[in-house]
């Protein structure tokens, strides 16, 4: 059985204990060693074989699991965060699919959770925003057309961008242009929840200065919008004048 797991976004105790549990048992394990918090492996065992994946093809990855299905031995693929977010799963599980390996997928704490509990912040405050976009700005890889950032900024929702911390000059350009204004707040999150976690508050139109600034060029998440502003509206679900399910409204 191969299992794929969620490391979570740094700290080694924000695995779930599903995934823990796992780790544990694991007779080999292949971790994402650019991302991965090594200290995890210290949940190992110490005949577990290990492996990084910074340092293997696809095809070599999908090679050990083969080996350890062929020996019946566990094997864990600890990706960061949630394996679902920019995890490159879906490639690994359709060679497993191909070659009648099975496979189960544990979730896992993703960093734009880490990094709003960070900043203390919530991405849906009412009359601000209700809706979360997770994207990247191309760079070496893609994106589709019609997911270019200014189109996407054309909402002015509340924005987490991944993978894009060593191209703010462009970001910052393509934000502006699709809408938002250059002094909406931003922040930007350098490793969040790891030991070395640094928070840096900005505005989207000095994003490449702040980041500059404070030498963060990668391993950063990048956030935009509102939210992280002081202005919004207290939530219907505990206004005393509401009524729900649970609740009658106070006369």
């Amino acid at each position: 059985m191969v299992t794929f797991i969620g490391a979570g976004p740094g700290a080694v105790d924000l695995i779930t204990v599903r995934g823990k549990t796992l780790l544990e048992t694991a007779d080999i394990v292949i971790y994402a060693g650019s991302l991965v918090n090594p200290g995890l492996l210290d949940y190992t065992k110490k005949t577990c074989e290990i492996f990084n994946s910074a340092e293997m093809t696809l095809e070599q990855v999908i090679a050990v699991m083969e080996r350890g299905e062929r020996e019946q031995k566990s094997t864990v693929r600890l990706h960061t965060g949630d394996p679902s977010i920019y995890g490159a799963i879906r490639e690994q599980m359709d060679m497993l699919i191909e070659r009648g390996i099975e496979y189960t997928v544990v979730p896992g704490v993703s960093s734009f959770c880490g990094a709003a509990a960070a900043l203390k912040a919530e991405y849906t405050l009412p009359d601000v925003s209700q809706t979360l976009i997770l994207t990247r700005m191309e760079g070496r890889t893609p994106v589709p057309e019609r997911e270019e950032i200014s189109k996407l900024a054309s909402h002015k929702s509340s924005m987490a961008l991944f993978l894009s911390s060593s191209l703010l000059e462009e970001l910052s350009r393509r934000l502006v242009a699709g809408g938002y204004e250059a002094n909406t707040p931003a922040a930007i999150v350098y490793k969040a929840t790891w030991p070395d976690e640094k928070i840096v508050r900005t505005c989207v139109g000095e994003l490449y200065t702040a980041a500059k600034e404070n030498n963060i060029n990668k391993t950063a998440l990048i956030l935009v919008g509102d939210f992280l502003g002081s202005e919004y509206s207290r939530s219907k679900l505990y206004d005393p004048t509401f009524s729900h399910e649970f609740r009658e409204a106070v006369k």
